[in-house]
């Protein structure tokens, strides 16, 4: 199956329908600012959000920092702009992006999730060190693991706006546990004013073992601290990485 990434292109517009900003974001978001400031060597002014999507997390984030965004969606950037328009925003690649600051703290939001190999992995994680002030932290959160992953697991998500009702139906599925990827296939049904359309995503996603993840965020040079954050019932591990003095 061809794949596309239609939610933060042309499908972009239901982002902001799927999951409530100020509600769905908030104790995630809580939790990363207690981390950095658990761990940060410093006082702690300025963020970097790497992956940073619709805004969402900055949404909540910019409450205690001045935020800033990244990513490679210019659709999405636009959203988090209207959403959070303190906030500066990006547009970079996570795996390649230099810019003439660095932060005090970074957050690489979910979107690591879309490297899919070991090599745009490992650079991403080495563009946050980059970014980051010594003695900074950088907080990041794999969506899942080999450990947590279970084979076609279905999510479903449903809104109701006005004369609009749209289904979100997500699917993963690793068609070879060997390997450090795994498939997600989105469905949505969309009903504008009754009438039924169906559109469609996959993704090839990146799926590293914990122990991976230690791995490479040692050896990008940070000291890695763990937290279990438990939601929606399902435990996710986040590492608060340390850049050394």
């Amino acid at each position: 199956m061809k794949e596309t990434c239609r939610l933060y292109s042309d499908l972009a517009w239901l982002w902001p329908l799927w999951g409530e900003t100020s509600s769905e974001y908030a104790d995630y978001s809580e939790q990363v600012t207690t981390l950095i400031h658990a761990y940060a060597q410093g006082e702690v002014a300025t963020l970097l959000v790497i992956g940073c999507g619709g805004g969402k997390n900055v949404f909540n984030l910019k409450r205690t920092f001045q935020v800033t965004g990244l990513d490679l969606s210019p659709t999405m950037l636009a959203q988090a702009q209207e959403l959070n328009p303190e906030s500066t925003f990006i547009l970079g690649d996570m795996r390649t992006f230099r810019l003439d600051a660095c932060f005090d703290a970074v957050l690489m939001d979910d979107a690591i999730a879309h490297m899919n190999n070991r090599a745009d992995f490992e650079a991403a994680l080495e563009r946050g060190y980059a970014h980051l002030n010594p003695g900074g932290v950088l907080v990041v959160t794999p969506d899942l693991t080999p450990e947590s992953f279970e084979q076609n697991k279905i999510t479903t998500y449903t809104v109701k706006r006005d004369d609009l009702d749209v289904v979100f139906i997500e699917n993963i599925y690793d068609p070879d546990p060997l390997d450090d990827q795994y498939e997600t296939t989105i469905l949505y049904l969309i009903r504008e004013q009754g009438v039924l359309r169906i559109e469609t995503d996959h993704w090839s996603m990146g799926i590293f073992s914990l122990n991976a993840w230690r791995d490479v965020l040692q050896k990008v040079g940070f000291k890695v601290h763990e937290k279990i954050y438990r939601q929606d019932d399902q435990d996710y591990t986040l590492f608060a990485c340390v850049k050394p003095l």
